[in-house]
C-alpha cells in the first residue's frame, strides 16, 4: 500500500477540461495540415494536449475524405447518433405495443 501512495504522488495533476470554439480548432488544424507543422509543436505552442489536436486533425482529414483510418465524417457521426436514437425509440414503441397486444388479448380471451 505504501508503494501505491508513492505512485499517486508522482502523477501529474489532471488538467481541467477545457472547450474550444470550432474556429480555434480549425486554426490549430490548419497549422498542422497547411503549414506542415508537427502536432507536437503546435500543441505545445497552443498549450493543448497532442492527443486532442491529433483527434481534431484526424477528424478534419476524415471530413475532407483524406483519412486512411476509416474515421467517420462529422456528418456520418451525426447520422449515426440520429439513427441510434431512432432505433432506441422504435424498440421502446415495439415493447409498448407488445404489452398492449398481450393486455388486450387477455381482456378479450
Amino acid at each position: 500500500m505504501g508503494m501505491e501512495t508513492e505512485q499517486k504522488k508522482q502523477r501529474k495533476p489532471q488538467r481541467p477540461r477545457r472547450s474550444f470554439t470550432d474556429e480555434f480548432k480549425a486554426s490549430a488544424v490548419a497549422l498542422v495540415l497547411k503549414e506542415k507543422r508537427s502536432i507536437t509543436r503546435v500543441s505545445k505552442d497552443l498549450d493543448l494536449t497532442a492527443s486532442a489536436l491529433g483527434k481534431w486533425v484526424e477528424q478534419s482529414r476524415a471530413d475532407t475524405g483524406k483519412s486512411s483510418r476509416g474515421t467517420l465524417t462529422t456528418d456520418e457521426k451525426e447520422e449515426l447518433a440520429r439513427l441510434r436514437k431512432e432505433n432506441r425509440e422504435l424498440r421502446l414503441e415495439r415493447e409498448i405495443l407488445k404489452k398492449a397486444a398481450a393486455f388486450f388479448a387477455k381482456e378479450n380471451g
